[in-house]
């Protein structure tokens, strides 16, 4: 499979954190389908100083471009305006 590191920043209006506390049950519902199916490696917020969440960063991984890009038209994140910008990255996670 063909693994991605994805890192994504919120949108910084006043209004950003409470539409992401809004969709944050379904972005982890679709989280959990994907660890179901293996694509999902780990995940979690970005924090600023403060501890509030400001972003994403997510390692997945998917067989086909295809996939990735279903994911991304998909992505709660994504579709509902949460993540204001967000980079794909190919990525390889260590054997260790």
């Amino acid at each position: 499979m063909n693994q991605y590191l994805i890192t994504a920043y919120d949108y910084t209006d006043t209004a950003a954190l409470e539409r992401r506390m809004k969709v944050r049950p379904g972005h982890f519902e679709g989280a959990k389908k994907l660890k179901e199916n293996g694509n999902f490696i780990m995940g979690g917020a970005i924090l600023d100083d403060g501890g509030k969440m400001i972003g994403s960063v997510m390692i997945m991984q998917f067989e086909t471009e295809d996939e990735l890009e279903a994911w991304k038209q998909s992505e709660p994140y994504i579709t509902q305006k949460i993540w204001e910008t967000y980079d794909i990255k190919p990525f390889k996670v260590a054997d260790v």
